[in-house]
């Protein structure tokens, strides 16, 4: 099964695990990680994820994001596919890179876009599954 997680998700770690809910989705996509080292899920690494993990001001939290590139069995560029798809997004009032996020999980084919942004998890699209990482254990798992 192929994964996507977007950056709001590799942060959620780092976020002040004081609130419920924001401890329970650092749980569960501690989880999900542990599923795509050990081979059970397939990580979607793309060019936006590095952008803006690149953007962080914490370096011990971009040093350890960007080590799950190496772990991760796809690479996503650029591509006018990528672009065009994120434009059509765009024009559905959709964030620039939520856009591309979703255009990027979309291209590579992912089962799932793994978030903990809730306006984007909210989103309902025919072309990817966008999940909260607590939705998806209970899926994975019921």
């Amino acid at each position: 099964m192929r994964v996507y997680l977007d950056i709001c998700a590799f942060n959620r770690p780092f976020d002040d695990q004081n609130q419920l809910k924001i401890k329970l989705e650092t749980e569960a996509k501690l989880f999900i990680q542990q599923g795509i080292v050990t081979g059970i899920y397939e990580l979607v690494w793309s060019y936006i994820l590095e952008y803006e993990n690149n953007q962080n001001r914490f370096d011990d939290r971009r040093n350890s994001i960007i080590e799950w590139k190496t772990i991760a069995r796809i690479h996503c560029g650029e591509t006018d596919e990528i672009i065009k798809y994120a434009e059509s997004l765009r024009a559905k009032n959709i964030r620039t890179k939520d856009a591309l996020h979703i255009a990027c999980s979309v291209c590579t084919r992912s089962d799932y876009l793994i978030t903990t942004d809730k306006q984007l998890y909210n989103l309902k699209l025919n072309d990817i599954k966008i999940i909260n990482p607590l939705i998806f254990l209970n899926e994975m798992e019921g």
